[in-house]
């Protein structure tokens, strides 16, 4: 058996879905991609099959997987790192089709029978978010997340303190002290700020606090940590198990989310996950994007002791033209029930995509997260 053909289809709201086919009529599906810069990764995904795979063994994934990283002189980043980890989806989703199983069973089998799932309220600058959680656990979920605050300058007044501070004491009335609530920094916040924040929200007892710094501000994680018995998570733009070094060396973070579409795909996550066992620290993977990347983030979550939670995407604030579920033949493998999703049992990924909605959805994806400013005109962290 060898690779023979792949396609990229560009589809809405903002992803890239891989097509890889081979000899044997098998077909494996990926999602490389970075969200904003779908048509840059597409170039690399391109060059990588033409240049390394194509005519190549698809079983052979650790190989595979060693040659399109090393095999450049430059290594590493979101581009090359989200185009290797799409094709080693695929790679993945052929093998487990080739031997009748799903990927977690050819990855040391089951850890756990179902995976818990988290749902997100209150969009990009959080509004509304009592209402929203109500909603959510009323639909079933246990776990909601929320971003903590619009745009922040490096030292902000006491009132923004105060405004994210009310929000999540909203959130807690709203849904008790049975539902957990992660909230998100999304490294919008500089560490002057992330040190107040974190004290002041911790009375409310969050489930962890997200990306509190940018990852180039990783260093400063001990400092913030130490201001706060909140868990620590991050790692969505970190995408190699080197980058994840220093956090573990650090002691200061308590989940890490290393992204399936991100960081070199099922096999590098693997790897990060079992590095993260060894320093105590908990998995929670990445996942705003579609039904690929989920499904992958799934079979990752069924063979890892260590794993916390999952994220997925269903109706969050980007999805606004099309969601998860669409592009999926049997939508029903995505069905929450009390907080939880089940493992599939179908071969490879255990999803199958709608070829038909994929081809006539395909086209130019332009989405681009928005540019934010301050009061003063310059540029804010989105």
């Amino acid at each position: 058996m060898e690779i023979t053909d792949y396609e990229l289809f560009e589809v809405p709201p903002r992803w890239l879905f891989l097509r890889l086919e081979t000899s044997d009529g098998l077909v494996g599906w990926g999602e490389p991609v970075v969200e904003g810069r779908a048509h840059t990764v597409r170039a690399a995904v391109e060059e990588l099959l033409e240049g390394y795979l194509l005519g190549e063994d698809p079983l052979r994934i650790e190989d595979h997987w060693q040659t399109l990283y090393r095999g450049g002189f430059y290594r590493g980043g979101p581009v090359l790192m989200s185009a290797i980890a799409g094709i080693d989806q695929a790679l993945w989703d052929i093998k487990g089709k080739h031997f009748g199983a799903p990927v977690y069973e050819l990855l040391g089998g089951r850890a756990r029978d179902r995976v818990r799932v988290y749902q997100w309220i209150g969009g990009d600058r959080p509004a509304e978010v009592g209402e929203a959680a109500r909603e959510k656990v009323e639909a079933g979920f246990t776990a909601l997340k929320m971003n903590a605050t619009p745009e922040m300058e490096r030292v902000e007044s006491p009132a923004k303190v105060q405004e994210a501070e009310q929000r999540l004491a909203e959130v807690r009335e709203a849904v008790g002290e049975d539902v957990d609530v992660g909230v998100d920094f999304h490294g919008r916040v500089a560490k002057p700020m992330a040190k107040r924040l974190a004290e002041a929200l911790e009375p409310y007892e969050p489930m962890f606090i997200e990306e509190p710094v940018l990852p180039e501000h990783n260093d400063a994680l001990p400092e913030i940590a130490a201001h706060t018995a909140t868990p620590i998570a991050t790692g969505e733009r970190m995408f190699s198990r080197w980058d994840f070094k220093q956090v573990f060396e650090s002691g200061a973070v308590d989940v890490i989310q290393p992204d399936l579409s991100h960081a070199g795909g099922i096999t590098e996550v693997k790897k990060i996950a079992s590095m993260a066992e060894a320093y105590d620290v908990a998995l929670a993977p990445h996942c705003p994007l579609g039904p690929i990347a989920l499904a992958s983030c799934v079979q990752i979550d069924a063979c890892t002791p260590n794993t916390l939670i999952q994220e997925q995407s269903l109706d969050i604030h980007y999805n606004q033209t099309s969601d998860v579920l669409d592009y999926l033949a049997d939508p029903s493998v995505f069905e929450y029930h009390d907080g939880y999703v089940e493992l599939p049992d179908s071969p490879g990924l255990g999803v199958e995509i709608d070829e038909e909605v994929v081809r006539d959805r395909s086209g130019e994806v332009n989405w681009h997260n928005p540019v934010w400013r301050h009061d003063d005109g310059s540029v804010a962290e989105w």
